[in-house]
């Protein structure tokens, strides 16, 4: 059959001025890591049983590879060149006659080879398991990037005597719409509204600054419980908190 058709006409003989440089091409179909593979391969091919194999045809196979790889120019290991020799020497004591008394002492010649190849093959298996499994930097990377730090303090705003003022002017006006017309004269003690206070914050921890006042005791009454409230500042009894800038207000207890 020609290899090539050029303008027409088929070509079936390579031109004797054809220049082809050594290993302008070549395909490797099967690549092979030393002798026992290309015998496991071989015993494959063929469907055969490794514990029952036909030294013979394998013998013929595997020499044939080796000439195919020599005249590739390939350069033989020493380990091809080796089995080869076991075969041939398995080959002809297989071959040679053997009185039944010789049989049945010696062992078979093929054992070895045998054993030798059983466990390359489970050897083998065991290499192709593992590198099914997820390898680090193949299949998966570790990540180098360090998370933020979620651990932060919230810092409290500072609280302004304006604000708290201007939450003062709150309640006075609130407590002007309580306002009541009949004069009569109630007694409100700062160091009692200061008791009341504490007793307060002895049940919440927080209490919200509004609530501290009571708008049915009208303006008198909001005087009273602001000024035992900055006494108790004062004494360092209580603290002013606010959570956020233009929040609400909270007083709390000082903590020893």
């Amino acid at each position: 059959m020609p290899f090539a058709i050029v303008m027409g006409q088929a070509v079936t003989e390579l031109p004797k001025d054809l220049y082809i440089p050594p290993q302008a091409l070549e395909v490797i179909l099967e690549a092979f890591e030393g002798p026992l593979d290309l015998l496991l391969y071989l015993i494959r091919r063929q469907n055969l049983d490794i514990l029952d194999i036909d030294v013979s045809a394998i013998t013929e196979q595997y020499m044939q590879y080796v000439e195919l790889m020599d005249a590739m120019q390939f350069e033989l290991a020493a380990e091809y060149l080796l089995m080869a020799a076991m075969l041939a020497e398995i080959k002809s004591r297989m071959l040679l006659p053997r009185s039944k008394e010789l049989e049945e002492e010696e062992e078979d010649p093929r054992a070895s080879l045998i054993r030798r190849l059983q466990e390359y093959e489970r050897f083998k298996q065991a290499a192709e398991d593992m590198d099914v499994l997820p390898r680090l930097e193949r299949d998966t990377w570790v990540a180098k990037i360090k998370p933020p730090d979620l651990k932060k303090d919230r810092p409290l705003p500072e609280l302004e005597m304006r604000e708290l003022l201007l939450a003062l002017g709150e309640v006075l006006r609130r407590a002007d719409m309580y306002e009541s017309h009949q004069i009569q004269r109630e007694s409100l003690s700062t160091r009692e509204r200061m008791s009341d206070v504490l007793e307060t914050l002895k049940t919440q921890k927080f209490v919200p600054f509004v609530s501290l006042f009571k708008a049915e005791e009208g303006r008198l009454g909001v005087v009273v419980t602001f000024l035992a409230l900055m006494e108790l500042i004062k004494e360092a009894l209580v603290e002013i908190v606010q959570t956020e800038g233009f929040g609400p207000i909270h007083v709390k207890a000082r903590s020893e």
